[in-house]
Parts: C-alpha cells; structure tokens; sequence
C-alpha cells in the first residue's frame, strides 16, 4: 500500500513537470544502450505497465560455461582463462552517465579473503576508468572512478552490514551509479549511498575485464549466476530479490525492451527521500498449499566452517597433584668470574704425623726489588801476602848544616872501614 501511494504521488509528480519529462526520455531513447531481455517477475509488480528495458548482459557477453545446472538459475564455475574484452565489443556506443550494475554471486571457501575486481574498464594505456572492487579480508567495496580532472576518485563502503557478502551464501550486491551520487545494495536492503564528484566519460577504446583477481589477473574462484548493467540508476532499486528467496517465484513473461517507456524510473526520487526500510519485495502468487513432500535425501557433507573466536578464559582450576621429580636438567652456562672473596680464617695445626708433601713446581720470576739498607761493616781480613820491592823513592830534602869540625891541625878522626861516604847521603 505505501509503495502504490508513492508511484501515485510520482506520477502525479509528472504530469507536472513536463520539461523533466522530455529529458529523462531522451536520455533512454539515445541509442546508446540496447533492447534487454529480462524477466518480469525481477521487479515490483505496483506498475501498471512494464518499463522499457535496456543494458548489457555481461554474463552472455564473457561466454562463461555452465557449473552447478541443478538450480533453476543456472550457475556459472569461472574457468582459467582471464575474463577481459575489448570495451568495443561490450559497449559498442559507449557506457551511460548514469546506469545500474546488478550482479548475483558468492564466494568460494578459498576465496572469502581475496581482493578481486567484479568489473573494470581501463585505457589503452592501462589506466582504470571505473572499477568496482571486493576485498574478502578487510570486507568492504570500493568504487573507483576518474573525476573530470582525470584523477582517480576512490569511495569505500565500509558498512557492517556488507560483512554478510562473504558468507559463502549467494547474495544480490547491486551499484546505483548516478550524476553525483553511487548506492549500495545487498539483497535488495540499501546499505550505504555516498555523494560524489561527477566522473568523466568512458574511452571505449581500452578493455573491460569481470571478476578477476587483482593479485595474478586470474579468474577468481566464485560462482556466477547473473550479472547486469542496465542503462538506468534506478533499477537496482526497483529489483527484488525472488530469485534468491524463491527461484520459481512470479510469472516467467520477460521484458523484451518493445514495451512503450514508463520514465517514472527517470525521476530523481532517491536522494530526495531517506533510505527505504527493508521489505519483502517478492510478490508471489497465492496458492493453495498441498500436501507435504517425501522427504529429500540427504545432502552431502558442507565444507569445513571457518575458526570460531577465542573464547573467554574460564575459572581458575583446582591445584593438581604434585608431578614426579624432573630428568637432570642440562649443564648451565658458565657464569662470570666472581669478586675476590675475604680472606680466610688462620688454619688448625698440622699435626706431627703429617706427611711432607711433594715439591710444588717451580714460581715464576719475581720482579727486581728495590735497593737494600746499607749492611754493617765486615771483620778485618787475613793478613795478606807479602810485596813486591817498590820502585826507588824520590831524593830527600838537603838536610840541616852539620857540627863544626876540629881544629886545623888535629888528626882526622878515623872512620870504620865499612862506613862509606854513600851511606852519609
């Protein structure tokens, strides 16, 4: 009932406002985008007639091959080769301003925590234009487009509720890329809307490449079941989300893009208003329930769960018994030398008994030692031996006058014959 109200106030919103209503027509009638062929039962079914489809489908444009085929929407397992074309061949006229990229996936249990490209376009030279990237470890996305400035704009969302996408479960993310403005979408909630710089136009002459990792350039290892861009901000929205709740749900009448074009979808209706509550959007028919199934086999083994968190510490436990005496433990490090210790106590006497003990060896040499107190004076020697005869001695003094002699005349006194004149002298 709300919905149907809010369709009612807008289009009488549009018989107003003619001048809005030629130009968001002739953004849809410009020929840039194709004729879409999708089911009908993917949106709200509140309007009278069904909207003029068009966009890309990204998911036939890559040839992937078909995985798990027992599930009403087919699934796709990526293979080997790298998922790149040239943007030509995907976008022949050019990607819109404005559009809508609604992909349907989920990862694989050797995939949860990588970073991976879900969709790129960058230049000849290698540049990103636009990408939208999935990082599993830190879960977030991130948009990242060039400015008119040519310089690389980066918006991350980094919602709690994103956390969900990496569950291994398959979820619907949905990017509504309008002038100034990019909103997220999972599983057809509106997570997080942020408003932007307006991006310059798409060079077509590069490539485009879909859920590669960022790593190698290798496919990442997910499963595929659709991925869309449609030439219109507001379809990802107007999506539900019964594919995911109930493959079988609705009719199975498709928009082949031939229907006369509804431009209510045109009018900019989401910024104006706050985000929308999550409702269920999947108008199934009503019917009569029947009986109840035979009851299916079961089904095989899941994959082993990821590590739990730590838990909290529990109580402290009684005291255990006393444990057995310990191996020796293993020589320790011998430690440093030690301060010189105080000196001993004097020893007991030896005793008599006491046997000598054998020579130590022999000291080294001690330093000289400084001058001694002069000693006392020695005993007189021994008498030594006798001389040799000395060398004559120098002639004496002239000795004193003599006595007077005798009188002249007197004899001369006799002298001994043995005395001799040299003897006098």
């Amino acid at each position: 009932m709300i919905c149907l109200l809010r369709w009612t106030a807008l289009l009488w919103t549009l018989n107003s406002i003619p001048c809005a209503l030629g130009m968001a027509v002739s953004e849809q009638s410009d020929g840039s985008c194709p004729p879409l062929s999708v089911e009908e039962r993917r949106f709200s079914d509140v309007l009278d007639r069904p909207l003029e489809i068009t966009g890309f489908d990204l998911t036939e444009m890559f040839l992937l091959r078909k995985g798990t085929i027992a599930e009403d929407l087919p699934s796709f397992r990526l293979g080997s080769s790298p998922l790149i074309k040239p943007t030509k061949l995907i976008f022949p006229n050019g990607l819109p301003s404005e559009y809508s990229l609604v992909s349907i996936w989920r990862v694989r249990r050797t995939t949860k925590k990588d970073r991976w490209y879900l969709w790129q376009i960058f230049d000849q030279s290698g540049g990103s234009q636009v990408n939208v990237v999935v990082d599993g470890d830190k879960k977030v996305v991130e948009f990242s487009f060039q400015s008119l400035l040519r310089n690389t704009l980066r918006y991350t969302f980094k919602s709690r509720d994103l956390h969900a996408l990496f569950d291994r479960q398959w979820h619907k993310l949905s990017i509504s890329v309008q002038t100034n403005a990019v909103s997220i979408y999972m599983d057809c909630k509106l997570i997080e809307r942020r408003v932007t710089d307006e991006r310059a136009s798409i060079d077509p002459s590069g490539r485009t490449l879909i859920t590669t990792r960022i790593e190698d350039g290798r496919p990442v290892d997910i499963e595929l079941k659709q991925f869309l861009i449609y030439c219109d901000p507001y379809i990802a929205e107007l999506e539900n989300c019964c594919e995911l709740e109930d493959p079988k749900c609705g009719a199975e009448r498709t928009f082949n893009g031939t229907a006369p074009p509804l431009v209510t979808a045109q009018i900019p209706l989401m910024l104006s208003q706050p985000a929308p509550q999550s409702i269920d959007r999947c108008h199934c028919p009503a019917e009569k329930a029947g009986l109840p199934g035979v009851a299916g086999l079961p089904g095989q083994k899941g994959d082993k769960g990821e590590k739990g968190n730590t838990g909290e510490a529990g109580p402290t436990g009684n005291g255990g018994p006393k444990g057995e005496l310990g191996s020796e433990g293993q020589k320790g490090i011998d430690g440093e030398k030690g301060d010189t210790g105080l000196p001993g106590t004097p020893g007991l006497p030896a005793e008599k008994e006491c046997l000598k003990g054998d020579q130590g060896l022999q000291g080294e040499k001690g330093e000289k030692g400084s001058a001694g107190v002069p000693g006392r004076p020695g005993e007189p020697g021994k008498e030594g031996k006798r001389g040799r005869r000395g060398k004559p001695g120098d002639p004496g003094p002239r000795g004193s006058p003599g006595p007077a002699g005798a009188a002249e005349g007197a004899s001369a006194k006799v002298l001994p014959k043995h005395f001799s004149l040299q003897n006098k002298y």
